[in-house]
């Protein structure tokens, strides 16, 4: 087969080639959106009218906010084209309505959801206003800004907390103080408030650290 400079039909061909193999990768949250548009397509390139389906694969990284390589392939006429497409992940993330100070508890009157590019939720934003009501903010934040994990502590140096000890079904309530700042999910030493033990636990809700036995 003759390959020939690519018509307009090819071209687009292989744009949407490009733009429907990137949307398929990328899990899009709910209520978000994602924009993608496969961009500098050079017309001076090679191509044909393949017989069978365009072949898409990924030779590097995937990027859900940037621009992401995509291989665009015809084995059947032997030719293959690189395409840059350009991808924005938008998220709800948890920001703040006003500016929230230092020392201040988070109240559901505090949080919004906004869309956000996802490059911040990599830096640790929340997709549930729940999950951070009644947290202390210990870096301030303005009004419109994503609510981070470095933020705020669920549990606070020296809050008096709950410390759950659990064994299969089985949960056992006590007092403690805690040694450290911490969110959901991270590990925070408590000072068991009778015995004066010092142990580690799991931050499982705000004052609360669990451990398992």
């Amino acid at each position: 087969m003759n390959v020939h400079a690519a018509t307009d039909e090819q071209l687009k061909a292989i744009k949407q080639a490009a733009e429907s193999f990137i949307e398929q990768q990328i899990d899009t949250p709910k209520n978000g959106t994602l924009q993608v548009e496969a961009v500098r397509i050079d017309s001076r390139i090679h191509a044909t009218d393949c017989p069978t389906p365009l072949t898409t694969s990924l030779p590097g990284k995937l990027n859900t906010s940037g621009n992401t390589s995509v291989l665009i392939e015809c084995p059947e006429d032997d030719w293959k084209v690189y395409v840059p497409v350009k991808s924005e992940l938008m998220m709800p993330l948890v920001t703040a309505i006003t500016s929230l100070s230092r020392g201040h508890s988070i109240s559901p009157q505090d949080l919004t959801l906004t869309l956000v590019g996802s490059r911040v939720y990599r830096r640790g934003g929340y997709i549930n206003q729940e999950d951070i009501i009644g947290a202390r903010i210990k870096r301030s934040v303005r009004a419109g800004e994503v609510v981070e994990k470095n933020d705020i502590c669920m549990v606070c140096r020296n809050d008096s907390v709950i410390i759950k000890a659990v064994k299969g079904e089985l949960s056992i309530l006590t007092k403690g103080t805690a040694l450290g700042d911490a969110v959901l999910g991270e590990k925070v030493n408590v000072e068991n408030d009778k015995s004066k033990r010092i142990v580690s636990g799991i931050v499982t809700a705000v004052g609360e650290v669990s451990i398992r036995f």
